[in-house]
């Protein structure tokens, strides 16, 4: 979680709406974050928990985007109530060490506790133990090097049936709802945050059994689609 002045500061969601600098020498090395796309069957279509960054932002105010934020160095090494299932593990290691692999899981689920007061694991007194093994990888995005902020975030995808409580908002995010897909797409996004959700309309109209089998896929640059391999 973020101690900026800006509650949205450190959501990948919005990096892509910052503005280059002017005349850098050199990029800013991107900060490994984590984002969570719950969701749950709708009536006619899955329905995805989103807020909207803060209305008094600098930049694209009310903008749609899932909870997320930036991996903290608590974040490592902490103990869970569950560990991640193996073959998600093994998605997240694939560019990242083991205990960063870990961690990435871990600071999607306390960013979700955080932003919106849901929580996937249990609480010990003031401590979160999170239970990681509901989490499966959809794909990872990297800012590009113009960016003031930028971020290597790692979608994450969880079932609405692994998550507990109220849904209530710490004012990170505004709006906290649960958004039919097609209306998401319509609503105003971080152009990174459509291709996003393009790609957990494909997940989900994947076969269970096959989902693992998925492309690796990341964004880099201007939200170029590449292989991940």
């Amino acid at each position: 979680m973020t101690d900026s002045k800006d509650p949205t500061a450190d959501n990948p969601g919005g990096a892509d709406l910052v503005p280059a600098k002017a005349a850098k020498k050199h990029a800013v090395k991107p900060r490994h974050a984590a984002s969570l796309i719950v969701w749950r069957d709708g009536q006619d279509e899955p329905e995805i928990l989103m807020g909207m960054r803060h209305a008094k932002h600098k930049f694209m105010p009310s903008v749609l985007v899932f909870p997320g934020g930036r991996v903290d160095r608590a974040d490592h090494g902490v103990k869970v109530l569950a560990e991640l299932k193996p073959v998600t593990l093994s998605l997240l290691a694939h560019r990242a060490p083991p205990s960063l692999a870990r961690a990435l899981g871990v600071a999607a689920v306390r960013e979700l506790h955080e932003e919106t007061g849901l929580l996937m694991g249990e609480m010990k007194g003031q401590r979160l133990l999170a239970d990681l093994s509901a989490l499966d990888y959809l794909c990872r995005a990297v800012t590009p090097t113009s960016r003031s902020m930028r971020f290597n975030a790692r979608f994450l995808i969880a079932p609405a049936s692994a998550v507990r409580g109220e849904i209530a908002g710490s004012g990170e995010l505004e709006g906290l709802d649960w958004y039919p897909l097609s209306k998401a797409l319509k609503a105003k996004l971080a152009n990174i945050t459509e291709r996003i959700l393009v790609e957990f309309r494909e997940w989900h109209a994947t076969a269970p059994d096959a989902r693992a089998a998925m492309p690796k896929i990341v964004y880099r640059g201007n939200d170029n689609r590449m292989s991940d391999e």
